[in-house]
């Protein structure tokens, strides 16, 4: 067909058909929403993939001529961007949709699920720093901080793509301890002072050591006058 310049048919002809394949698949999974959802997400997703190569090898002449030529969407990519228009349904409670997430492409992960996570969590830690700066001590305030960073990399670890590890850290680092680096030391009572006098060497620990995860931010306790604990 294509050799008969018939290319535009038949590549039309295969996305409506696999278009309505689609249409169904989508169907039959949302009928498991109650159910093995995920499951039947996963088995589909898998039958895809595999019928997605079946048909590049059949049409591997018109994936490497016509379609180049054209300007149209290579075959692997088509059948990924079809499932998404047709069948991706986004649960972010899901940890094995997010991975499938991520198999239909980086962009889409990116798009449907890192983006609004990052600034679902930016808000959050934002507003329990806000809460804990004013009420907590210094050094309850530190072990909070640590504790979430290693919660999110755990977190990472199970469900998330190695790649949000480092942007995640980031948005913990900056919301809870970057932004209140100063506010940790001279803390009236509970800071950085306080600490020295009572010694206080774990939590001073933890202060080093959180600190020093933000850039420059061990400069911040070099500048503190010996005169402030003397």
């Amino acid at each position: 067909m294509v050799f008969h310049k018939f290319g535009e048919k038949l590549y039309s002809r295969l996305v409506a058909t696999v278009t309505a394949h689609l249409k169904e698949i989508a169907r039959s999974i949302k009928a498991t929403l109650e159910g093995s959802f995920l499951e039947e997400m996963n088995r589909k997703w898998s039958d895809h993939n595999k019928a997605s190569d079946m048909i590049r090898d059949i049409m591997m002449y018109m994936d490497t001529t016509y379609i180049p030529d054209a300007g149209k969407t290579p075959l692997h990519q088509l059948g990924l961007n079809l499932w998404r228009e047709n069948v991706y349904v986004f649960k972010p409670d899901k940890d094995s949709t997010v991975e499938y997430t991520f198999e239909i492409g980086p962009s889409v992960y990116e798009q449907e699920f890192e983006t609004h996570f990052l600034q679902v969590s930016t808000e959050f830690y934002r507003a329990e720093s806000q809460k804990f700066i004013e009420c907590c001590a210094c050094g309850d305030y530190l072990k909070n901080a640590e504790k979430r960073l290693t919660e999110e990399m755990d977190r990472v670890n199970h469900y998330l793509d190695p790649g949000t590890g480092n942007k995640i850290t980031n948005v913990v680092k900056k919301e809870m301890i970057e932004n209140y680096m100063l506010i940790l030391i001279h803390k009236e009572n509970y800071g950085l002072v306080s600490m020295l006098c009572y010694d206080k060497y774990d939590d001073l620990g933890r202060m080093y050591n959180l600190f020093r995860r933000v850039t420059d931010g061990l400069s911040y306790l070099y500048i503190l006058p010996k005169s402030s604990y003397l």
